[in-house]
This record gives structure tokens, C-alpha cells and sequence, in this order.
């Protein structure tokens, strides 16, 4: 087990006590939690970089933990009403569609290489300032307003975006020479 990786699973453990912290009230534990949370995901990845300590499980580990956190996150914010709803909803949706279309490729014998686009990227970057701008006005008691007001239309545009990006590389893959509807089965 590396280091990096006990570090993704400390994270992990991380996601129920931000969840709590936020139903409880505890908005500046949550927003600390989030932030430790940021900084343990780069340390993770410089050292496993750095110390040549790249493993398979952390390959998939660490963005388990980062969508977990992500996912906690937003679920709670919109269930708390600091976020609208429907933004959670669509955030999830999104990493539950990009998950589905893999799972479901790798299963039809047609699997897909995992590597996360741009667009992907920019998505995942433009959510964790919107999370953590939202926890930071909970936790300091501050209205950002339309600083906050554009990094939600931000986040929603490039979440959609994305999750369109992905559609269409896995429907271009899946109906590439070879696929799965081309076999007999």
C-alpha cells in the first residue's frame, strides 16, 4: 500500500465527517475538511509522481475519492438549499452517466480507454470552486452573490458539456469498426 494511496483513502473517510459537519450546522469544518481534502489530492498525486509511486489502485482510488467528495458535497449543499437541487442532481447524473458508459462497455467486451478530457477537467475544476466558494460563504458568513452567480452558471454549462462530450466519444467507440453491434452474438 503507498503512500499516496492511504492518502485517497483517507479522503475517502473524510467524505461522511464533511457530511456531517454540514448537516450539523458546522459549516467551518466542513468548508476545512474540503480544503484539507483539495490539498491531500495534490500532495497524493506529487508524491506518488514525485517518489515513483504510481500504483493501478490509485488510478482508480483517487478520482473515486474525488467524486465522492464531490458528489457528498453537492448532494448535502442541495439538500440544505445552499445549492439548487436540480445542480446537485445534475452533477451526480453526469458521473453516474461517464461510470455507466464504461461499466457498460467493458461489459459488452468493447471496453473503453479511461482518460478524462479537457472539458472534464475544466468540469471538475469549476465544481470544487463552486463548492468551495458556497462552503466558504456558509462557514464566514459571507454573500458572494454574483461572484457565486457565475460560477454556478459556469459549473452547469461545462457539467453539461462534458457529460455531452463523453456521450459522444462512447457512441463513436461503441459503434467503431469492431464493436460490439458489429459481432455475432
Amino acid at each position: 500500500m503507498t503512500i499516496p494511496n492511504l492518502i485517497s483513502i483517507a479522503r475517502l473517510f473524510a467524505v461522511p465527517v464533511m457530511i456531517w459537519a454540514l448537516i450539523d450546522g458546522r459549516f467551518g469544518l466542513a468548508f476545512a475538511i474540503f480544503v484539507v481534502a483539495g490539498i491531500s489530492d495534490a500532495i497524493d498525486g506529487a508524491i506518488a509522481r514525485h517518489f515513483d509511486q504510481q500504483s493501478t489502485l490509485g488510478l482508480y482510488l483517487d478520482p473515486i475519492a474525488d467524486k465522492a467528495l464531490l458528489a457528498a458535497v453537492f448532494i448535502s449543499l442541495g439538500v440544505l438549499g445552499r445549492l439548487p437541487d436540480w445542480l446537485a442532481i445534475a452533477v451526480v447524473s453526469r458521473d453516474v452517466l461517464i461510470v455507466s458508459a464504461f461499466l457498460l462497455s467493458y461489459v459488452m467486451g468493447w471496453p473503453m480507454e479511461v482518460r478524462p478530457l479537457f472539458v472534464s477537467k475544466a468540469t471538475t475544476a469549476a465544481q470544487i470552486v463552486l463548492a468551495a466558494t458556497v462552503l466558504g460563504e456558509a462557514a464566514f458568513g459571507l454573500d458572494l452573490g454574483l461572484v457565486t452567480d457565475i460560477l454556478l452558471a459556469v459549473t452547469v454549462i461545462l457539467t453539461v458539456a462534458s457529460a455531452a462530450a463523453y456521450l459522444l466519444d462512447w457512441l463513436r467507440h461503441m459503434a467503431s469498426p469492431g464493436g460490439p453491434e458489429r459481432r455475432d452474438g
